[in-house]
């Protein structure tokens, strides 16, 4: 039986092109077409389908608000289109925080430059993100900042401040987190650098890691998130709005600092160099990923004594795992984020399976266990 997909969009012709790719792709079928937001919500209940492409601006109900009702009541994967502007990037990681599991790009050739390799990279998204259970989030309290204005609703609620629903069920078992019993004890080891990576599902796992860290964090943090470049601005203004420790996107030369974290910037690559100083590049134009998180390790690995704490977080694919063999081979700490509690388990499953992981801990308990880990060891 194929990935029955819902499209949620108010273009005719936009639902007809996602249409086509899904009929097309070998295992999936489309189980129905809302044309906006509302009606979404309503055939996403009724009719509870693998996977929902949800557009974000739509009349009726936005996509924020349809994914925030889907998710508060029947959750399943939602994967959001949006426009990659400023505006846009900020609408696409508030329908992240409402709950969706991952986005695209709206224009094809925003995705990936071509018609073809638009339809592979749509239909891998929606295979990835249909494999994974969804976890049920309890209702956070509403937000200070008011929804973007691009929004077109009649129903619009206000947006929900992230991290602070907590994951408490799973879909298929319920799974209830000890949060003492998990949080791991310190091994005493020294460190001066925290370097993290993540993909699918990254930006809410970051934020849920990050905001855990202590103003006075006493060493620099390097950030690989894979999203494209008019997204990771936004997404380090609100990292740094939402957290104590100081966030920035990374620019070339900069100097890394305690307390503050650097988020490589997409479609560049990061790299740490002798002094303490950052490499912002294009890089090789062969490149899967960029930014990537294989390149970054390698260069904390070449230029850097190797106290370093690892970690790699939920995302599709394997980045990471080259570039944590190194770090650890020059002494470095690798943690994993769980199964569980991963959007997708691609990254963090490659570098357990390397046997590079000390700890392998859900999502809710990372922050904390690092913090014990880092600081009192």
């Amino acid at each position: 039986m194929g990935i029955k997909v819902l499209i949620v969009d108010d273009s005719h012709f936009f639902r007809r092109c996602i249409g086509e790719i899904v009929t097309k792709a070998d295992g999936l079928e489309v189980l129905d077409y809302a044309k906006n937001g509302q009606e979404g919500v309503e055939k996403a209940l009724s009719l509870k389908p693998d996977v929902v492409m949800m557009d974000i601006e739509m009349p009726v109900k936005n996509g924020i608000d349809a994914t925030r009702e889907i998710m508060s009541k029947q959750p399943m994967p939602i994967l959001m289109f949006s426009s990659l502007t400023h505006e846009g990037a900020k609408a696409t990681l508030d329908a992240l925080d409402a709950g969706a599991a991952d986005f695209l790009p709206k224009k094809f050739e925003e995705i990936a430059g071509s018609g073809k390799v638009a339809s592979e990279l749509i239909t891998k998204r929606i295979k990835a993100i249909a494999r994974r259970t969804i976890r049920t989030r309890p209702a956070a309290s509403p937000a200070s900042r008011p929804p973007p204005s691009s929004l077109r609703s009649t129903t619009t609620t206000p947006l929900k401040r992230p991290l602070e629903r907590t994951p408490t069920t799973n879909r298929v078992n319920s799974r209830a987190v000890d949060r003492n019993a998990s949080v791991t004890k310190a091994s005493g080891k020294r460190y001066n650098m925290l370097a993290i990576a993540s993909s699918t599902g990254g930006p809410v796992a970051l934020q849920a890691v990050l905001s855990k860290l202590p103003a006075n964090f006493p060493y620099p943090i390097l950030l690989v998130q894979h999203m494209p470049g008019a997204f990771t601005g936004a997404f380090a203004e609100r990292l740094d709005r939402l957290c104590k420790i100081k966030v920035k996107e990374a620019t070339n030369g900069d100097i890394v600092k305690p307390g503050h974290a650097y988020l490589a910037p997409g479609g560049m690559q990061m790299l740490f160099e002798r002094g303490n100083r950052l490499k912002v590049t294009e890089g090789p134009s062969h490149l899967n990923y960029k930014p990537c998180a294989d390149v970054s390790f390698a260069s904390i690995a070449k230029n850097h004594e190797g106290n370093v704490m690892t970690l790699v977080l939920t995302g599709m694919g394997a980045d990471g795992c080259d570039g944590a063999k190194l770090l650890n081979t020059k002494g470095a700490t690798v943690w994993a984020q769980d199964e569980a509690t991963s959007v997708v388990y691609g990254m963090p499953q490659a570098v357990k399976r390397a046997g590079l992981t000390s700890k392998v801990l859900p999502l809710e308990t990372i922050g904390e266990s690092l913090v014990k880990e880092m600081l009192h060891g």
